[in-house]
């Protein structure tokens, strides 16, 4: 049992001793420049006494002996570490000011990326090769997109875009960036006047067209208008020549038969009358009794006056 306890206690005491000392372990050695880390899109630049020593840009763990020699034993004391970033990079720069061939004021808003492609060029041939590139973007576009006719300028931009990176490219390698895509985002008009007159022109020639396309289509309805009356003039025509011999011969044909003819004639007397708003004198049929009839009624009415 006493064995037991012995065994577990080395063990637990083995267990935080290895906890505890192997961070400082790993802490002294990388002091010391036994090792280091690099991490992804990371690099690490080693100065001593003004030289270059080493460069680590692969990711990983770096054994620095086998990279930088003896130095590496002393570099963390007496020399200096980079580290730099070298993932992509992007950048825009907003309204370039450019004039086109005709004279008008343009701006053009450009944007780039880029990365460190060489860490000893970005550190110690320019102090700022950042805004130095940004600088540099900015003159080549106005140089290289100046004086352009107005008309190719706000359509060819990828060729724009190409000259202005074929342009950037050498001075940026130069300063230790590699720069990458290059785009004109946005062509615009910077003078307000000049806006509004061209608004005013899109504006009136919309109405033109409009005003036109109004114009066509009525001219169109009024050609089918036309033609549709003279097609319904033409048959309604044809309809009036051909109605007196259709009701001719329709009429021969009952005229055969008496009984039916009197009987049609009769019907389409009395619907004649009913039209009409002629009003109607039923009279009985013996003239004496008319007559009697009209005194008695012309006496009553003197009698009633007197």
């Amino acid at each position: 049992m006493e064995v037991i306890l012995q065994v577990v206690t080395a063990a637990a005491i083995v267990f935080a001793a290895a906890f505890l000392v192997e961070p400082l372990v790993l802490v002294v050695c990388r002091i010391f420049g036994i090792y280091a880390i690099v991490q992804e899109r990371k690099c690490r630049v080693y100065m001593m006494f003004g030289k270059v020593v080493g460069i680590l840009e692969e990711p990983g763990l770096h054994f620095l002996p086998a990279k930088l020699g003896l130095s590496a034993f002393v570099v963390n004391f007496l020399g200096t570490c980079y580290v730099l970033d070298r993932r992509l990079d992007q950048e825009y720069l907003r309204s370039q000011p450019v004039n086109s061939e005709e004279g008008a004021p343009m701006g053009i808003g450009i944007w780039y990326e880029m990365w460190i492609s060489d860490p000893v060029s970005y550190l110690f041939k320019n102090t700022d090769p950042s805004g130095s590139l940004r600088a540099n973007v900015s003159s080549a576009t106005v140089r290289c997109l100046s004086n352009m006719p107005l008309a190719e300028m706000l359509e060819t931009r990828h060729t724009m875009s190409q000259t202005v990176r074929a342009e950037v490219t050498d001075k940026s390698q130069a300063w230790g960036y590699q720069l990458g895509s290059v785009y004109i985002r946005k062509v615009h008009f910077r003078d307000v006047g000049m806006i509004k007159q061209i608004e005013e022109k899109v504006v009136n020639r919309l109405r033109q067209v409009t005003s036109a396309i109004r114009q066509a289509g009525a001219n169109q309805v009024s050609v089918i208008t036309s033609s549709a009356e003279r097609e319904a003039a033409i048959e309604f025509a044809k309809a009036a020549a051909i109605r007196p011999a259709t009701l001719g011969q329709a009429f021969q044909e009952i005229a055969k038969e008496p009984t039916v003819s009197e009987t049609l004639f009769a019907i389409l007397e009395t619907q004649r009358i009913l039209a009409s708003s002629a009003r109607i004198a039923m009279l009985p049929s013996s003239g004496v009794e008319l007559l009697s009839n009209l005194l008695a009624a012309d006496s009553s009415g003197a009698r009633a006056k007197v």
